[in-house]
Protein backbone atom coordinates (compact mmCIF):
# COMPACT_ATOMS: atom_id res chain seq x y z
CA UNK A 1 0.00 0.00 0.00
CA UNK A 2 1.25 3.36 -0.72
CA UNK A 3 0.95 6.12 1.73
CA UNK A 4 1.71 10.07 1.72
CA UNK A 5 5.35 10.51 2.91
CA UNK A 6 4.27 13.48 4.81
CA UNK A 7 1.80 11.06 7.29
CA UNK A 8 3.86 8.14 7.37
CA UNK A 9 6.94 10.45 8.67
CA UNK A 10 4.40 11.92 11.56
CA UNK A 11 5.32 10.64 14.67
CA UNK A 12 3.10 8.40 16.71
CA UNK A 13 1.68 10.17 20.03
CA UNK A 14 3.15 8.51 22.79
CA UNK A 15 1.06 9.69 25.46
CA UNK A 16 -1.74 7.87 23.43
CA UNK A 17 0.00 4.66 23.24
CA UNK A 18 1.07 4.64 26.57
CA UNK A 19 -2.06 4.93 27.73
CA UNK A 20 -2.95 2.03 25.54
CA UNK A 21 -0.47 -0.15 27.07
CA UNK A 22 -1.72 0.52 30.65
CA UNK A 23 -5.12 0.35 29.63
CA UNK A 24 -4.25 -3.51 28.76
CA UNK A 25 -2.08 -4.28 31.36
CA UNK A 26 -5.48 -3.14 33.76
CA UNK A 27 -7.52 -5.32 31.65
CA UNK A 28 -4.87 -7.89 32.58
CA UNK A 29 -5.67 -7.35 36.37
CA UNK A 30 -2.62 -5.81 36.52
CA UNK A 31 -1.89 -3.28 39.51
CA UNK A 32 -0.95 -0.18 37.00
CA UNK A 33 -0.24 3.22 38.41
CA UNK A 34 -0.71 6.14 35.11
CA UNK A 35 1.34 8.50 35.93
CA UNK A 36 1.05 9.64 32.39
CA UNK A 37 -1.86 10.67 31.22
CA UNK A 38 -2.94 14.62 31.38
CA UNK A 39 -6.39 14.92 32.74
CA UNK A 40 -7.97 16.21 36.20
CA UNK A 41 -9.44 13.42 37.96
CA UNK A 42 -12.70 15.85 38.50
CA UNK A 43 -16.33 15.27 37.31
CA UNK A 44 -17.55 16.99 34.33
CA UNK A 45 -18.92 20.70 36.03
CA UNK A 46 -22.57 20.46 36.74
CA UNK A 47 -23.27 23.75 34.72
CA UNK A 48 -21.75 21.82 31.54
CA UNK A 49 -23.64 18.76 32.48
CA UNK A 50 -26.67 20.79 32.64
CA UNK A 51 -26.47 22.55 29.17
CA UNK A 52 -25.18 19.67 27.27
CA UNK A 53 -28.12 17.78 28.77
CA UNK A 54 -30.66 21.02 27.60
CA UNK A 55 -29.36 20.69 24.25
CA UNK A 56 -29.74 17.26 24.07
CA UNK A 57 -32.98 17.23 25.47
CA UNK A 58 -34.15 19.96 22.95
CA UNK A 59 -33.72 17.36 20.09
CA UNK A 60 -32.44 20.80 18.30
CA UNK A 61 -28.63 19.30 17.57
CA UNK A 62 -27.37 20.37 14.22
CA UNK A 63 -24.61 22.09 12.39
CA UNK A 64 -23.56 24.93 13.91
CA UNK A 65 -21.50 27.91 12.41
CA UNK A 66 -17.79 26.58 11.35
CA UNK A 67 -16.26 29.39 13.86
CA UNK A 68 -18.56 28.77 16.71
CA UNK A 69 -22.26 29.56 18.06
CA UNK A 70 -23.06 33.32 19.10
CA UNK A 71 -23.46 32.20 22.51
CA UNK A 72 -20.42 30.36 22.82
CA UNK A 73 -17.95 33.26 21.56
CA UNK A 74 -20.17 35.33 23.73
CA UNK A 75 -18.99 33.77 26.75
CA UNK A 76 -15.58 33.43 25.79
CA UNK A 77 -15.21 37.34 24.53
CA UNK A 78 -16.22 37.64 28.25
CA UNK A 79 -13.40 35.24 29.55
CA UNK A 80 -11.03 37.27 27.60
CA UNK A 81 -12.08 40.17 29.20
CA UNK A 82 -11.69 39.07 32.51
CA UNK A 83 -8.69 37.44 32.33
CA UNK A 84 -6.84 38.74 29.52
CA UNK A 85 -8.01 42.70 30.01
CA UNK A 86 -8.78 42.43 26.54
CA UNK A 87 -12.26 43.13 24.76
CA UNK A 88 -12.19 41.74 21.63
CA UNK A 89 -14.62 41.14 18.64
CA UNK A 90 -16.87 37.64 17.40
CA UNK A 91 -14.68 37.93 14.50
CA UNK A 92 -11.57 38.11 16.47
CA UNK A 93 -12.86 34.54 17.81
CA UNK A 94 -13.24 30.69 16.39
CA UNK A 95 -14.08 27.83 18.56
CA UNK A 96 -12.48 24.68 17.39
CA UNK A 97 -12.05 20.75 18.39
CA UNK A 98 -9.65 21.03 21.16
CA UNK A 99 -6.60 23.32 21.53
CA UNK A 100 -4.65 20.92 19.41
CA UNK A 101 -7.13 21.71 16.36
CA UNK A 102 -6.79 25.16 16.96
CA UNK A 103 -2.94 24.98 16.94
CA UNK A 104 -3.31 22.80 13.46
CA UNK A 105 -5.23 25.71 12.29
CA UNK A 106 -3.66 28.22 12.98
CA UNK A 107 0.14 26.65 11.53
CA UNK A 108 -2.21 25.73 8.18
CA UNK A 109 -3.35 29.40 7.96
CA UNK A 110 -0.01 31.38 8.91
CA UNK A 111 3.31 28.52 7.24
CA UNK A 112 3.79 28.36 3.68
CA UNK A 113 6.41 25.34 2.84
CA UNK A 114 9.43 25.20 4.96
CA UNK A 115 9.04 28.33 7.00
CA UNK A 116 9.95 27.94 10.43
CA UNK A 117 8.69 27.99 13.79
CA UNK A 118 10.30 28.38 17.19
CA UNK A 119 9.80 25.97 19.62
CA UNK A 120 10.91 26.14 23.21
CA UNK A 121 12.33 23.63 24.53
CA UNK A 122 10.69 21.43 26.98
CA UNK A 123 7.53 21.59 24.42
CA UNK A 124 4.56 19.70 24.52
CA UNK A 125 5.03 16.81 22.23
CA UNK A 126 2.35 17.43 19.14
CA UNK A 127 3.81 21.03 18.85
CA UNK A 128 6.87 19.65 16.47
CA UNK A 129 4.82 17.00 14.11
CA UNK A 130 1.61 19.87 13.99
CA UNK A 131 4.50 22.23 12.02
CA UNK A 132 5.67 19.25 9.72
CA UNK A 133 2.00 18.33 9.27
CA UNK A 134 1.46 21.95 8.35
CA UNK A 135 4.83 21.65 5.94
CA UNK A 136 6.94 23.94 8.22
CA UNK A 137 10.03 23.66 9.96
CA UNK A 138 10.38 23.53 13.91
CA UNK A 139 12.95 24.73 14.95
CA UNK A 140 13.78 24.00 19.00
CA UNK A 141 15.58 26.39 21.68
CA UNK A 142 16.73 24.14 24.04
CA UNK A 143 17.78 25.39 27.48
CA UNK A 144 21.83 25.04 28.09
CA UNK A 145 21.83 26.31 32.12
CA UNK A 146 19.88 23.05 33.26
CA UNK A 147 16.61 24.72 33.81
CA UNK A 148 13.45 24.49 31.73
CA UNK A 149 13.56 28.52 31.24
CA UNK A 150 15.07 29.18 27.66
CA UNK A 151 17.48 32.27 27.45
CA UNK A 152 15.92 35.58 25.27
CA UNK A 153 19.61 35.64 23.75
CA UNK A 154 19.17 31.88 22.27
CA UNK A 155 15.65 32.71 21.13
CA UNK A 156 16.32 35.48 19.00
CA UNK A 157 19.84 33.92 17.64
CA UNK A 158 17.53 31.51 16.43
CA UNK A 159 15.40 33.96 14.15
CA UNK A 160 15.65 33.56 10.20
CA UNK A 161 13.98 35.08 6.90
CA UNK A 162 11.87 32.02 7.33
CA UNK A 163 11.10 32.34 10.97
CA UNK A 164 7.17 32.62 10.69
CA UNK A 165 5.72 32.42 14.42
CA UNK A 166 7.29 31.65 18.01
CA UNK A 167 4.99 29.25 20.32
CA UNK A 168 5.04 30.24 24.10
CA UNK A 169 4.01 27.48 26.36
CA UNK A 170 3.27 28.85 29.71
CA UNK A 171 2.08 27.59 32.83
CA UNK A 172 4.56 24.58 30.48
CA UNK A 173 3.73 21.18 29.95
CA UNK A 174 6.00 19.32 30.70
CA UNK A 175 7.85 20.76 33.36
CA UNK A 176 5.50 23.25 35.08
CA UNK A 177 7.64 25.84 34.60
CA UNK A 178 6.28 29.50 34.24
CA UNK A 179 8.45 31.46 32.42
CA UNK A 180 9.12 35.45 34.05
CA UNK A 181 6.95 38.46 32.95
CA UNK A 182 10.89 39.90 32.06
CA UNK A 183 10.96 37.14 28.90
CA UNK A 184 7.19 36.90 27.36
CA UNK A 185 7.99 40.60 27.38
CA UNK A 186 10.72 40.51 25.43
CA UNK A 187 8.98 37.63 23.46
CA UNK A 188 6.46 40.37 22.22
CA UNK A 189 8.59 43.14 21.44
CA UNK A 190 10.64 41.06 19.15
CA UNK A 191 7.53 39.90 17.55
CA UNK A 192 6.42 42.91 16.89
CA UNK A 193 9.73 44.02 15.75
CA UNK A 194 10.11 41.32 13.61
CA UNK A 195 6.56 41.24 12.66
CA UNK A 196 6.79 37.25 13.46
CA UNK A 197 3.63 35.81 14.66
CA UNK A 198 3.45 34.82 19.26
CA UNK A 199 1.36 31.65 19.49
CA UNK A 200 0.13 31.47 23.22
CA UNK A 201 -0.76 28.09 24.36
CA UNK A 202 -2.72 29.12 27.46
CA UNK A 203 -4.42 26.26 27.93
CA UNK A 204 -2.79 26.30 31.37
CA UNK A 205 -2.81 29.66 32.58
CA UNK A 206 -5.22 29.28 35.65
CA UNK A 207 -3.18 26.05 37.21
CA UNK A 208 -0.30 27.88 38.57
CA UNK A 209 0.73 27.59 42.65
CA UNK A 210 2.74 29.41 45.24
CA UNK A 211 0.70 32.64 44.15
CA UNK A 212 2.39 32.70 41.26
CA UNK A 213 1.21 34.73 37.76
CA UNK A 214 1.16 33.63 34.47
CA UNK A 215 1.47 36.81 32.68
CA UNK A 216 -0.92 37.29 29.71
CA UNK A 217 1.41 38.38 26.72
CA UNK A 218 -1.06 40.88 26.21
CA UNK A 219 -0.05 42.61 29.11
CA UNK A 220 3.14 43.93 27.02
CA UNK A 221 1.66 45.44 23.87
CA UNK A 222 -0.66 48.68 23.39
CA UNK A 223 -1.57 47.27 19.84
CA UNK A 224 -4.96 46.41 19.12
CA UNK A 225 -5.63 42.78 18.43
CA UNK A 226 -5.63 43.72 14.71
CA UNK A 227 -1.99 45.37 14.23
CA UNK A 228 -0.77 42.84 17.44
CA UNK A 229 1.23 39.49 16.41
CA UNK A 230 0.02 37.94 19.44
CA UNK A 231 -2.72 34.97 19.06
CA UNK A 232 -4.16 33.18 21.96
CA UNK A 233 -4.93 29.63 22.32
CA UNK A 234 -6.94 28.21 25.35
CA UNK A 235 -9.80 25.81 25.88
CA UNK A 236 -11.82 24.13 28.56
CA UNK A 237 -9.64 20.88 28.72
CA UNK A 238 -7.64 21.45 31.57
CA UNK A 239 -8.92 24.33 34.04
CA UNK A 240 -12.32 23.08 34.26
CA UNK A 241 -11.60 19.06 33.31
CA UNK A 242 -13.21 18.71 30.41
CA UNK A 243 -10.94 17.01 27.84
CA UNK A 244 -13.70 14.50 26.50
CA UNK A 245 -15.56 17.19 25.14
CA UNK A 246 -12.90 18.81 22.80
CA UNK A 247 -13.54 22.43 22.91
CA UNK A 248 -10.69 25.12 22.37
CA UNK A 249 -10.89 28.50 21.01
CA UNK A 250 -8.12 31.20 18.90
CA UNK A 251 -8.61 34.91 20.02
CA UNK A 252 -6.89 36.39 17.26
CA UNK A 253 -6.71 38.84 14.48
CA UNK A 254 -9.68 38.62 11.69
CA UNK A 255 -7.85 38.20 8.73
CA UNK A 256 -6.57 35.16 10.47
CA UNK A 257 -9.70 34.00 12.26
CA UNK A 258 -11.46 34.28 8.88
CA UNK A 259 -9.46 32.06 6.86
CA UNK A 260 -8.81 29.59 10.19
CA UNK A 261 -13.10 29.37 9.83
CA UNK A 262 -12.44 28.51 5.79
CA UNK A 263 -9.69 25.62 6.91
CA UNK A 264 -12.35 24.46 9.46
CA UNK A 265 -15.60 24.59 7.47
CA UNK A 266 -13.43 22.34 4.71
CA UNK A 267 -12.43 19.76 6.89
CA UNK A 268 -14.22 19.18 10.20
CA UNK A 269 -17.69 21.85 9.49
CA UNK A 270 -17.12 23.08 13.65
CA UNK A 271 -17.26 21.52 17.07
CA UNK A 272 -20.08 19.33 18.13
CA UNK A 273 -23.48 21.71 19.56
CA UNK A 274 -23.26 19.33 22.22
CA UNK A 275 -20.15 19.98 22.99
CA UNK A 276 -20.10 23.86 22.76
CA UNK A 277 -23.39 24.03 25.29
CA UNK A 278 -21.03 22.28 27.45
CA UNK A 279 -18.24 24.43 27.20
CA UNK A 280 -20.59 27.65 27.18
CA UNK A 281 -22.06 26.30 30.28
CA UNK A 282 -19.01 25.74 32.12
CA UNK A 283 -18.04 29.55 31.10
CA UNK A 284 -20.73 30.81 32.79
CA UNK A 285 -21.57 28.88 35.42
CA UNK A 286 -19.94 28.99 39.04
CA UNK A 287 -15.98 29.08 38.56
CA UNK A 288 -15.55 27.41 41.95
CA UNK A 289 -14.62 24.25 39.96
CA UNK A 290 -11.61 26.12 38.88
CA UNK A 291 -9.91 26.76 41.95
CA UNK A 292 -11.27 23.37 43.26
CA UNK A 293 -8.95 21.87 40.47
CA UNK A 294 -6.17 23.75 41.00
CA UNK A 295 -6.02 23.77 44.51
CA UNK A 296 -6.41 19.39 44.49
CA UNK A 297 -3.53 19.45 42.26
CA UNK A 298 -1.22 22.03 44.37
CA UNK A 299 -1.56 19.94 47.34
CA UNK A 300 -0.81 16.37 44.70
CA UNK A 301 2.35 18.77 44.19
CA UNK A 302 2.88 19.28 47.76
CA UNK A 303 3.10 15.17 48.20
CA UNK A 304 5.48 15.03 44.95
CA UNK A 305 7.73 17.63 46.60
CA UNK A 306 8.53 15.90 49.54
CA UNK A 307 7.81 12.15 48.30
CA UNK A 308 11.04 13.10 46.24
CA UNK A 309 13.24 14.24 48.70
CA UNK A 310 14.58 10.85 49.59
CA UNK A 311 14.83 9.89 45.98
CA UNK A 312 18.59 9.71 45.64
CA UNK A 313 20.24 10.52 42.17
CA UNK A 314 16.81 12.39 40.98
CA UNK A 315 16.78 16.07 40.17
CA UNK A 316 13.60 18.03 40.15
CA UNK A 317 12.84 21.36 39.53
CA UNK A 318 9.81 21.80 41.34
CA UNK A 319 6.68 22.77 38.66
CA UNK A 320 4.77 26.25 39.15
CA UNK A 321 2.31 25.35 37.59
CA UNK A 322 0.14 22.71 35.43
CA UNK A 323 -0.08 19.33 36.55
CA UNK A 324 2.91 17.64 35.39
CA UNK A 325 6.73 17.51 36.98
CA UNK A 326 10.01 16.78 34.92
CA UNK A 327 12.29 14.99 37.35
CA UNK A 328 16.10 14.21 35.84
CA UNK A 329 16.55 10.13 36.02
CA UNK A 330 19.89 10.56 33.99
CA UNK A 331 21.67 9.26 36.87
CA UNK A 332 20.61 6.16 36.29
CA UNK A 333 19.58 5.71 32.46
CA UNK A 334 20.08 8.66 29.97
CA UNK A 335 17.32 6.91 27.87
CA UNK A 336 14.37 8.20 28.81
CA UNK A 337 12.27 5.81 26.82
CA UNK A 338 14.23 2.86 27.82
CA UNK A 339 13.33 4.38 31.10
CA UNK A 340 10.17 4.58 31.14
CA UNK A 341 10.00 0.97 29.76
CA UNK A 342 11.69 -0.30 32.09
CA UNK A 343 9.11 1.45 35.03
CA UNK A 344 6.19 0.24 33.25
CA UNK A 345 7.61 -3.58 33.25
CA UNK A 346 9.47 -3.55 36.50
CA UNK A 347 7.37 -1.42 38.21
CA UNK A 348 3.88 -1.06 36.35
CA UNK A 349 4.13 2.83 36.50
CA UNK A 350 3.26 4.64 33.35
CA UNK A 351 5.75 7.63 32.67
CA UNK A 352 6.11 9.53 29.49
CA UNK A 353 9.79 9.57 27.88
CA UNK A 354 11.28 13.41 28.26
CA UNK A 355 12.80 12.71 24.96
CA UNK A 356 9.06 13.43 23.46
CA UNK A 357 9.23 16.84 24.80
CA UNK A 358 12.73 17.79 23.56
CA UNK A 359 14.43 16.67 27.06
CA UNK A 360 16.01 13.26 27.08
CA UNK A 361 16.96 11.81 30.11
CA UNK A 362 14.08 13.44 32.25
CA UNK A 363 10.71 11.55 32.51
CA UNK A 364 7.09 13.39 32.57
CA UNK A 365 4.99 12.87 35.41
CA UNK A 366 1.59 13.93 36.07
CA UNK A 367 0.38 14.44 39.10
CA UNK A 368 -3.69 15.51 38.06
CA UNK A 369 -4.93 12.08 40.06
CA UNK A 370 -4.70 10.91 43.41
CA UNK A 371 -2.88 11.55 45.81
CA UNK A 372 -2.05 7.57 46.64
CA UNK A 373 -1.16 7.43 42.65
CA UNK A 374 1.71 10.49 43.71
CA UNK A 375 2.86 8.51 47.01
CA UNK A 376 2.72 4.85 45.90
CA UNK A 377 3.79 5.80 42.40
CA UNK A 378 7.11 7.74 43.76
CA UNK A 379 7.97 4.81 45.59
CA UNK A 380 7.50 2.62 42.79
CA UNK A 381 10.18 4.40 40.37
CA UNK A 382 12.27 4.69 43.67
CA UNK A 383 12.29 1.16 44.23
CA UNK A 384 13.00 0.72 41.32
CA UNK A 385 15.67 3.16 40.46
CA UNK A 386 17.31 3.77 43.91
CA UNK A 387 19.42 1.18 45.04
CA UNK A 388 19.30 3.28 48.83
CA UNK A 389 15.83 2.26 48.76
CA UNK A 390 14.44 -0.47 50.68
CA UNK A 391 14.61 -3.68 48.41
CA UNK A 392 11.46 -5.00 48.79
CA UNK A 393 7.67 -3.21 47.88
CA UNK A 394 3.73 -4.96 47.65
CA UNK A 395 2.65 -3.80 44.04
CA UNK A 396 -0.38 -4.45 44.33
CA UNK A 397 -0.97 -7.86 46.50
CA UNK A 398 2.38 -9.18 45.50
CA UNK A 399 5.54 -8.93 47.30
CA UNK A 400 8.21 -7.84 44.49
CA UNK A 401 12.22 -8.14 45.45
CA UNK A 402 14.46 -6.22 43.69
CA UNK A 403 16.81 -8.14 42.07
CA UNK A 404 18.60 -6.29 39.07
CA UNK A 405 21.13 -4.12 41.01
Amino acid sequence: MKLSKLASDIAESPTLALNEEARQLRERGEAVIHLGIGEPKNKTPIAAILASAAKLTSGEVKYTPADGTPALKKAIIRYTEENYDRLVAPENVIATNGAKQSLFNIFYSILNPQDEVIVLAPYWVSYPEIIKMCYGKPVIVTPEDGTFTPRFEDIEKAITSYTRAIIVNSPNNPSGVVYPPELIEKIVALCERKGIYMVCDDIYHKLVFDRKVAVPAYRFTSRDIEDSHIIVVNGVAKVYGMTGFRVGWVVGPRELVRVMTNVTAQTTSGVSSVSQAAAEGALNGLQSVVESIRLQIENNRAVLLQEMKTFNGARLIAPDGTFYALPDLRAFNGNSVELSRFLLKKALVVTVPGKEFGMEGHIRLSISGTVKDVTEGIARIKWALDPTSPNEIYIGDKKMIRDWM
